[in-house]
């Protein structure tokens, strides 16, 4: 088998191409991404290959080249560094995905495999306390990545339609941890009092990320097509999470939090916006029934045991 991996010089690329290269050694592994592919990382059937996905010729070009059976799409921008315009953001984010399925289609690819996000779903107060699958794809338009997702998928519903051959499979995770994640929700966990937002529970869904892994591992090997969220068993509140981590838990108004990040964030003291108080305040908390029931895959942690084990591998006390 033939596998095109985007941005497998990433986080979760990197494990992906590990995982792939040692329990699959019979396949080609095509790695894509702007970046160098770790030399640790360069086994026999590893393919390195370098590829801006914002460039649409490239991306035809290169799957055309590889003729790959599946394609893993991992590329996206989860932390844009200072500077990045959202026009750079959304080239890459859903401009690429659009290169990629036109590309594709063009070289007859059997199965595409996409990491979207449970950020798709949005922070709204009309949020299901558990959300399904089926629930409405709203994104955010103050965050761009939430509303980028949802524009992914927006085209991907298309996909599906003009060429159903192309089975899609489409992973939706929530905050993913890891033994060595470090990115703007874990620096939240590093404070000294863990904040909150009055009347508001703040729950998280973790999935650890082995686990995301080893489901697209699954998924290539079955051939499966559908859409899943990646999600631990359970969700902790941010005042557990506070419990947990034996810190005070401080919740404030939401117009007083609002009002201060939107003087902080001008003068560089801090990296978030006002906007924040929803991306906490109504969190999507992603049901895993499906996942379980109709993918077949049971995650190895809960919510609860992957935030502990990460909080193991940082090294940071608990409760």
């Amino acid at each position: 088998m033939r596998v095109l991996i985007t941005g497998a010089a990433g986080f979760i690329g990197q494990q992906l191409l590990a995982e792939l290269a040692v329990q699959q050694p019979t396949w080609s592994l095509f790695a894509a991404d702007i970046r160098a592919i770790p030399a640790n990382l360069q086994r026999a059937n590893v393919y390195p290959l370098q590829l801006d996905i914002s460039q649409h010729g490239a991306v035809l070009k290169t799957v055309a080249e590889c003729q790959p059976q599946a394609i893993v799409h991992l590329a996206s921008v989860v932390s844009p560094p200072p500077g990045m315009s959202e026009a750079t953001l959304h080239a890459i984010d859903v401009e690429g995905t659009r290169a990629i399925v036109e590309a594709a289609v063009a070289s007859g690819v059997e199965q595409l495999i996409i990491t979207s996000s449970g950020a798709a779903y949005g922070y709204y107060p009309e949020n299901a306390e558990w959300i399904d699958e089926h629930d409405p794809l709203r994104g955010h338009n103050k965050f761009a990545y939430a509303k980028h997702k949802r524009e992914v998928e927006e085209l991907l519903v298309q996909a599906r339609i003009a060429h159903p051959q192309l089975r899609q499979l489409i992973l939706r995770p929530g905050t993913i941890l890891g033994q060595r994640v470090n990115n703007q929700i874990t620096d939240m966990f590093k404070k000294r009092a863990v904040l909150g937002i009055q009347g508001s529970d703040s729950r998280f869904v973790f999935i650890w990320d082995q686990d995301v892994v080893r489901i697209i591992r699954k998924g290539l090997e079955c051939g499966t097509s559908g859409i899943y969220n990646l999600a631990g068993d359970g969700a902790l509140s941010l005042r557990e999470i506070a419990q947990i981590l034996q810190k005070p838990y401080r919740p404030l108004p939401a117009g007083l939090i609002q009002w201060a990040l939107k003087l902080l964030k001008p003068l560089r003291l801090s990296q978030y916006g006002p906007e924040q108080v929803d991306f906490l305040r109504y969190r999507p908390v992603l049901a895993n029934r499906r996942l379980k029931e109709e993918f077949g895959y049971t995650p190895r942690y809960t919510s609860r045991e992957a935030f502990i084990a990460f909080l193991d591998a940082q090294g940071v006390p608990h409760a």
